[in-house]
This record gives structure tokens, sequence and C-alpha cells, in this order.
């Protein structure tokens, strides 16, 4: 087995996963739910195969790094954190309704990394990547992006919960369940966010002699770890919970998203569009 044929496998299975816990939440039928998280599972292992059939492939090819270096691998190794986090959370509060809203992130991150469009060869580093702070900058990053990707499901379940119109808002787990995991979520993904900060930094300067230049991609981290900032400041000091942080928590990830994808379009130092 190769590793594309490991992630498109994958990939049907997230998809998959993600219906089943969309149906048991909609539906109300636990099987479904039961089905969602045994896919869940499956799907993740086989991602943990895939990523690291791409590793050993890396290898064979001369080549030799960590599969975190281009967009392809950062959706992957993404999808993989998403679906890592979400069942954890499952474990710890039994709720299988939050897979219908954390799932289907899983899913979309690797389906747009299966597009055409997305290079998915195995490339080699320039020499300034060479360095072993590329797998622990990704991995914090990533870990934080995941953190506020299941915090953008929840904040969504939440308004969805708080809004009377909705038709399964009473199928949603209770008000201050959902506010509690969302906060939670946001401080872990702040906390990764921090230490992708600091590493890249140091990283940077091992690589091109300085721990901050101003790149599109640092500045929007950096506004991105602000506005998860006010977040946790809001809560803290003001006390703000309910639809507020859920709108703010909502704001973060479209701040994640333009750090993840939206600077690619601008010339910059880093390069996971190219």
């Amino acid at each position: 087995m190769t590793s594309s044929l490991a992630l498109s496998i994958t990939t049907f299975i997230y998809g998959a996963a993600a219906s089943a816990y969309i149906c048991g939440w909609i539906f109300k039928k636990n099987f479904m739910n039961h089905s969602g998280t045994f896919l869940t599972i499956m799907a993740l292992a086989i991602n943990t195969v895939g990523i690291s059939l791409r590793w050993i492939e890396s290898y064979e090819l001369g080549i030799g790094h960590a599969p975190l270096s281009n967009l392809y691998e950062s959706l992957v190794f993404f999808s993989w954190t998403i679906a890592a986090i979400y069942l954890s959370i499952e474990y710890r509060y039994k709720n299988k309704t939050i897979g219908a809203f954390a799932m289907p992130l899983a899913f979309m991150s690797l389906a747009y990394a299966s597009l055409p469009s997305i290079n998915n060869d195995i490339q080699p580093l320039i020499p300034a990547l060479k360095s072993n702070w590329l797998i622990a900058h990704v991995f914090t990053c990533f870990l934080g992006y995941a953190g506020f990707a299941v915090a953008f499901g929840l904040s969504t379940m939440f308004l969805m919960k708080s809004k009377d119109t909705s038709r399964f808002s009473h199928l949603l787990p209770d008000d201050t369940m959902i506010d509690e995991l969302t906060y939670q979520m946001i401080m872990f993904g702040f906390l990764f966010l921090t230490a992708g900060i600091i590493t890249g930094a140091v990283w940077a300067n091992s690589a091109w002699g300085a721990y901050w230049s101003w790149d599109p991609k640092e500045t929007w981290s950096l506004i991105t770890w602000f506005i998860y900032a006010t977040v946790i400041h809001a809560r803290l000091m003001r006390g703000w919970s309910g639809r507020r942080i859920a709108w703010i928590s909502i704001l973060g990830f479209c701040a994640v998203l333009f750090t993840y994808f939206g600077v690619n379009l601008l010339p910059g130092l880093h390069s996971y569009g190219k």
C-alpha cells in the first residue's frame, strides 16, 4: 500500500464518519453515532499509516524529512489532529453529537488535499528549512489550529442551540457544556499556537538570522494570536460567555484560515501554497 492510496481511503472514511454523526444527530439514532465513532477510529488509524508511509517513501527517494513540508502534507496532518482531538473529547464527555460539527472539518481538509490542483509530490526541503525545528514548529501550530477548528464547530453548535427557530437545537448538548468546552478548546489552541510561534521564531533565527521578519504568515499568526488572547481576556477579566465568545471564536477561526491559506497568495518566506 502506498501513502496516496491510504490517504485516499482515509478521505472516504472521514466523509462516512461525518455523515454518520450528522445522521445520528438529526435522526437520533444511536447506532449511527456508534458507527461514526468506529469509522473515525478507523480513519485516524489509516491516516496515521498514510503519514508513516509517506515519511518512509521520502527516505526511499533520498529526501528524508517529516511529511510536514508542503500544503498537501499539512492538510493531511491537519485532518489527523482534528480527528485525534475530537476522539479525546468524545471519550471524555461521552457526547457524540459534537462529531457532527467536528468531523466534517477533518473530511473537508483531506478532501481539499485530494484536489488535482494540490501538488502531492514528495519534495526536498530547501537548505534553510532542513532543521529539527520543522517537526516542533509544524506539530505545535497544527495542534493549535485543530483546537481552534473544534472550537469553531462548538461555537456553531452554541449559536444554533441559542437560536429558537432552529429545528435541531433541542438535539444539541447543554449550553453550559458547549460554552465551557469551547473555552477549553480555545485555551488548548492558544497554548499550542503560542508554542508554534516561539518555535517558529527560533527556527527562523537559525535559518535566516532573525527571530521575526514580519513575513505575511508571521504577521497573521500574530493577529490570530491576539484575537484568541482577546477571547481569553474577556472570559477571565470580563466574565464573557455564550454568544459573544462564540462569535469571537468564529472570527478567530476565519483568521486561522486566512493565516493558513490566504497568506500563501502573498509574497513571503513561507511557501505552503507553492
